[in-house]
């Protein structure tokens, strides 16, 4: 077994050509920064629930690169090859990650209330009236989705014309992907709606096989990939995060994001990224397990 790549959560291992096995660490990660703490737990939640949702896309006939779990905190998928060069990717190009990580959000939280409040997303983009004033939580009329970077240093957000041409797609392929995460999101909705969950938003990514069929890969479904709410506390009116959010929040509090952005944006040498507290990594880690109990179903 090679070791090939060192990710922010995971270690990435190549078993043979065509199968690579994923090793998901405790590390932890926000504002594309591996914080200096480790959360217990948190890498084997990780991959017990990505691969719940990977069965359930089998079982629904939704193409995915996962082919089993070796231990609980590992998972083999089929190897695709990752292509830097953009220019090399065309309508021919097979097994190869699709350089995009695709968002859907179904509710206003996280950067998008930013990205609004910035003028940079406008109200009726959304589906809103254009004197609607948006706030946190509202349920978007119609889902949203767009795309991002996958493989620059940090996550930047493409037009649809941008995304396609990065990754090679022509516009009946792009669709395809956008219609298969609308057809996720819809499954994830209807399993997790059965624990009073709400399902607020979450990235995928994908990948060609030999033969340029796409499929489902990486990880999604998680709690560091997706966004949750309580559902029954929404009803009354109180969001209570229980995601990844929760650590965003405290460096938001902390004044370390505001840090971060304002350095970033004026090119700057950015600040290394503190250490949890231990009370925090204590709520965190509870967090991890106890969403996962509540995601799946089974117990930890």
């Amino acid at each position: 077994m090679k070791h090939v790549m060192t990710g922010k959560v995971k270690e990435v291992y190549q078993i043979d050509d065509d199968t690579l096995e994923f090793a998901y660490t405790d590390n932890i990660s926000v504002f594309d920064k591996i914080i200096p703490s480790k959360v217990p737990h948190k890498g084997e939640t990780l991959c017990r629930t990505a691969k719940y949702w990977f069965e359930i896309l089998t079982e629904n006939g939704i193409p995915n690169h996962y082919i089993d779990e070796p231990a609980p905190d590992r998972m083999r998928v089929r190897r695709v090859d990752i292509i830097r060069d953009y220019g090399m990717i065309d309508g021919d190009t097979a097994n190869y990650l699709i350089p995009l990580e695709v968002i859907c959000r179904h509710y206003v939280a996280g950067s998008l209330l930013d990205r609004i409040k910035a003028g940079k997303i406008t109200p009726e983009q959304l589906g809103f009236p254009r004197d609607h004033a948006v706030k946190y939580g509202d349920k978007l009329p119609r889902p949203f989705i767009e795309a991002t970077t996958k493989l620059e240093e940090h996550d930047m957000n493409l037009t649809e014309a941008e995304a396609k041409e990065m990754a090679g797609l022509t516009d009946d392929e792009y669709r395809e992907i956008t219609d298969m995460v609308l057809r996720i999101d819809g499954i994830i909705e209807e399993e997790v709606s059965k624990r009073n969950l709400i399902h607020c938003d979450g990235k995928k990514e994908f990948g060609y096989d030999k033969d340029r069929k796409l499929m489902v890969i990486d990880t999604f479904g998680t709690l560091d990939e997706d966004r949750w709410w309580d559902s029954e506390e929404y009803k009354k009116g109180n969001i209570v995060e229980l995601s990844k959010e929760f650590v965003r929040q405290h460096y938001r509090e902390t004044g370390y994001h505001g840090k971060l952005m304002k350095a970033r944006d004026a090119g700057l040498k950015e600040p290394d990224i503190p250490a949890l507290p231990e009370d925090v990594i204590d709520r965190v880690s509870r967090l991890y397990v106890d969403m996962f109990e509540r995601i799946t179903g089974e117990r930890f």
